[in-house]
């Protein structure tokens, strides 16, 4: 999978984040014991306590060596003093700046979206809901994500700006500390399981106090999810599947550990590089990819194309694959919110459920005869 192709074309969001509070890892202690809530999601903690609630971030990016640890604090609580060196937000929030959209669906699904306002080049955003705020002028646009306008969000003042990182180092992001602003690190696309991603729902949970809502959304997710595993469980994972196409000089193909290979391999389909170590993409020739894929059944294409033609013309010799001879060629990408933005990026982490019907009706169409594809997309 293309490192640009998952966190709002991350191409074009080449920076990272410095200045929020840090620790290397290891346990927090406090007075009172708690449990993690979280299950599924590898880089976040979610620790509630009387009054505050420890929010724990780790692996934030590649070979990180550092967590983030944040302290929610309702009102009038009493942190002990053991805590009172990380980041404290006040919660609930009252208004929020997101830098990816893939936080647009957490925001809608909990009913806070009239608190966004802010966000990088919001014509990357596609939920109707969040664009009539845009259009209504309620949501500002805070420049490019890496060069995000400080001036703008000082004057905007939210209760807190949640964004990402690559590595270690981003001047911006330490300014706008250093203005005063309280910045939070998220990590969710670090996470390769399709659940692990979409419980960060959670952490908005905390953040804006829902987290009943919170809770229950995901657990409704969950067992979407799990049903759907549950209606292939007896299929067999015949059909080969080539997935990716090419990128400049290489084909990015999803490695056996990433999000894309879960859930070809919950959908019960024979990925061909599904025994490739590693999470994300490896970068291929055509050449390699021709000559173990040329028979496959089936070809998920990254990119919005909307046709075999189309496709075609992007490369001449993609018309020497059996699933373009044979029309099986799908993408996920081909549907553009108003103002172009990917529909997928956005909402794809947030509704793994979904995504995975849209696989098992592409691999096994006659176990979800009725159900129409949320993402997916066939070439024809």
């Amino acid at each position: 999978m293309r490192f640009s192709f998952y966190k709002t074309l991350l191409i074009s969001i080449i920076f990272s984040f410095i200045g929020c509070q840090k620790n290397e890892k290891k346990a927090l202690t406090t007075d009172v014991n708690t449990t993690n809530s979280i299950q599924y999601a590898k880089s976040l903690a979610i620790e509630k306590h009387e009054g505050f609630t420890v929010v724990t971030v780790s692996n934030p990016w590649p070979d990180a060596v550092k967590n983030f640890t944040y302290i929610l604090k309702e009102k009038n609580a009493v942190v002990p003093d053991s805590l009172k060196n990380y980041t404290q937000i006040n919660v609930p929030l009252q208004s929020i700046v997101v830098t990816s959209t893939t936080n647009i669906p957490f925001l809608e699904m909990l009913g806070v979206e009239k608190s966004l306002v802010g966000f990088p080049h919001t014509d990357y955003i596609s939920s109707e809901k969040t664009r009539a705020l845009i259009d209504a002028g309620k949501v500002k646009n805070v420049g490019q994500n890496e060069k995000l306008n400080i001036e703008q969000l000082i004057d905007l003042n939210p209760n807190l700006i949640v964004t990402f990182g690559i590595d270690n180092n981003n001047p911006t992001i330490e300014n706008l500390q250093k203005s005063g602003l309280n910045v939070l690190i998220q990590a969710d696309w670090m996470e390769q399981s399709p659940l692990g991603k979409a419980e960060w729902l959670k952490l908005y949970g905390v953040l804006f106090g829902k987290e009943k809502e919170a809770n229950q959304l995901f657990n409704t997710i969950v067992k979407e999810y799990n049903d759907a595993v549950k209606l292939v469980a007896d299929q067999k994972p015949t059909s080969t599947v080539l997935y990716g196409s090419m990128y400049q000089d290489q084909w990015f193909v999803a490695r056996g550990s990433s999000w894309v290979a879960q859930f070809m391999k919950d959908a019960k389909a024979n990925y061909l590089w599904k025994d490739l170590e590693g999470t994300g993409s490896l970068g291929l020739s055509f050449e390699n990819i021709l000559d173990k894929a040329k028979t496959a059944n089936f070809w998920i294409a990254t990119g919005s194309f909307k046709s075999l033609v189309e496709l075609e013309k992007a490369n001449p010799h993609y018309s020497q694959f059996d699933a373009f001879t044979n029309k099986n060629i799908y993408t996920f990408e081909g549907k553009l919110g108003a103002t172009g933005g990917t529909i997928f990026y956005e909402l794809s982490p947030a509704r793994p459920d979904l995504v995975l019907k849209d696989y098992i009706k592409i691999f096994h169409p006659e176990l979800l005869p009725d159900y129409n594809f949320t993402f997916a997309k066939k070439l024809n």
